[in-house]
């Protein structure tokens, strides 16, 4: 039978702390009618859960992908059902079983929805070429973004020139509305991407002693990336991508999964959930066993739906990636998995803070608006204002204040250096995962 995963690679999949606690009260045999395990394929638990109702919950995972069903109506994924049995899992209180008729019907139905979406990725793929007529439309439509678009940037650099001639003093009393007025400009010329940097430049200036020194990077940023995009024609292509990305253009799906695949072991280091608004994000931070390469695979939802939990922390799966365009290309979308999910067979190796320093610094001096950059380091945690990682070699870096105080990592690497996989921006690093004596330990 399959390793368990550990509670707290199933802690990290929790959508939200409720979600969580009323799962470790889920996560007791006496709670379920049925409960199993089977290595398939593919690699399955279930069980019926009492309910409210008349009829238990039937709840299932695939642990090969993973995904996740449960017939209760919950709109949180997973929902606190599949979580309990996953804990019951990693606590070893599930037994092999044959699996039920109910829980094969269900990868059934999975079977048959890939294999048709996958038949229409081929027929799309192997169609014919567009009409000349829809050639000229999707021209047409190109032209009047990039019009909107070029107007937009050119109102940004002069209201961003504004700033810097006005002087910033003051900007700390101005409210978000100074900075939400121009960012709605530019979602009327189409460049999302300039809008978000523009209203985040309104927690700079809330953000306390030290906000005028930060705002000005902010707004250095900025300048360059609008001076970038007015001379988009004359970037080497790698950098214009970036640029274009930077602004807000997105690419198909489609298009991405075209590109060359990067096939390799890819070992989930970190994950990490933001809100924005009413947008999740979650980021899932792979490093490749033999390429030694990072990457990073974001999933998207909007508030009160689930976001992707198929890259389980301390797991890894060997498959293609499909990295997009960009002078840094970091982000990827991943495309055929060629085995199962299982649990990591040892850590890629960590590096120290020199090496991590070098490598950032010919990120950014390729992409100067990366806004994070990941790490897999050894060392210690050591408290202080800020936190610091220290390394073997006495290197440091501070932590980011919004981390805490994480006593509960230093614990469980006892006082010894330990592999940290971190998340560095310019608040300073966050550490995502610990890994210590073969578990990995989440914030």
């Amino acid at each position: 039978m399959r390793e368990p995963w550990s509670a707290d690679q199933v802690h990290a999949l929790a959508p939200d702390a409720s979600s969580l606690g009323s799962a470790r009260g889920l996560a007791a045999p006496g709670k379920w009618q049925l409960s199993g395990a089977s290595d398939g394929p593919p690699a399955s638990l279930w069980g019926l859960c009492k309910g409210s109702g008349a009829h238990p919950y039937q709840t299932c995972v695939d642990l090969d992908e993973p995904a996740y069903r449960c017939s209760c109506p919950s709109r949180k994924f997973p929902c606190k059902h599949a979580l309990g049995l996953l804990l019951m899992w990693s606590a070893g209180s599930i037994a092999e079983a044959d699996m039920p008729a109910w829980v094969a019907e269900w990868h059934e139905g999975r079977a048959a929805r890939a294999a048709k979406t996958a038949a229409k990725r081929a027929a799309a793929a192997e169609g014919a070429e567009p009409t000349p007529e829809r050639q000229r439309a999707a021209a047409r439509r190109a032209a009047q973004r990039d019009d909107r678009v070029g107007k937009g940037v050119a109102d940004l650099a002069q209201w961003l020139d504004d700033q810097v001639r006005q002087g910033i003093a003051g900007l700390d009393k101005a409210g978000y509305q100074h900075f939400d007025r121009v960012a709605a400009r530019l979602v009327d010329a189409q460049a999302p991407g300039l809008a978000r940097q523009v209203k985040a430049l309104a927690g700079v200036v809330s953000s306390g002693e030290g906000w005028d020194h930060r705002l000005l990077a902010e707004l250095g940023q900025l300048r360059m990336l609008a001076r970038a995009y007015e001379r988009l024609a004359e970037l080497p292509e790698p950098l214009a991508e970036t640029v274009r990305a930077r602004v807000g253009f997105t690419l198909p799906a489609e298009k991405v999964l075209a590109a060359p695949p990067v096939r390799d072991t890819w070992q989930v280091l970190g994950v990490r959930d933001e809100t924005e608004e009413r947008m999740l994000t979650r980021r899932a931070w792979l490093l490749g066993r033999e390429t030694g390469r990072f990457a990073l695979v974001l999933s998207f939802a909007v508030a009160g739906q689930a976001l992707a939990a198929d890259l389980v922390l301390g797991t890894e799966v060997d498959a293609d990636l499909h990295f997009y365009p960009g002078a840094v290309p970091l982000r990827a979308a991943v495309g055929t998995r060629h085995a199962p999910a299982v649990r990591c067979a040892g850590l890629g190796p960590a590096g120290t803070v020199a090496q991590f320093l070098s490598g950032y610094a010919d990120a950014l001096a390729a992409d100067p608006w990366t806004p994070q950059w990941p790490a897999l380091l050894r060392g210690v945690l050591v408290p202080g204002e800020p936190w610091h990682l220290v390394d073997e070699a006495g290197d440091a870096l501070p932590l980011d204040r919004a981390t805490g105080t994480p006593w509960h990592l230093v614990s469980a690497a006892g006082g010894r250096p330990a592999a940290i996989a971190a998340e560095w921006s310019i608040d300073g690093l966050r550490p995502l995962a610990l890994y210590a004596d073969s578990e990995v330990l989440a914030p």
